[in-house]
């Protein structure tokens, strides 16, 4: 399985709003996936771990993360989709 497929099967999550909102971030050309640095992957990979709950709170409602670490990959994925993101 390419790395691309397994990133897309780890983007389906239990509602249609997060894995709209995750897999437009994975294909979007200019702003997305392709564009991330490695610790931009990283926490890409990292967001992809944590429950549904909280990214559910944090891409579909707009709360910000706790962890700073996940801030920025939270407001390139809302950017993704033209969603307003956090200062």
């Amino acid at each position: 399985m390419s790395e691309r497929s397994r990133l897309r099967w780890r983007c389906r999550r239990g509602t249609t709003e997060l894995d709209r909102l995750l897999t437009r971030f994975l294909d979007a050309p200019a702003q997305g996936y392709d564009a991330l640095d490695a610790e931009g992957r990283e926490a890409f990979d990292r967001l992809l771990t944590i429950e549904d709950d909280h990214l559910i709170d944090w891409l579909v409602n707009g709360q910000r993360p706790s962890e700073e670490s996940l801030v920025d990959i939270v407001n390139r994925i809302r950017h993704a989709s033209d969603l307003p993101t956090h200062a």
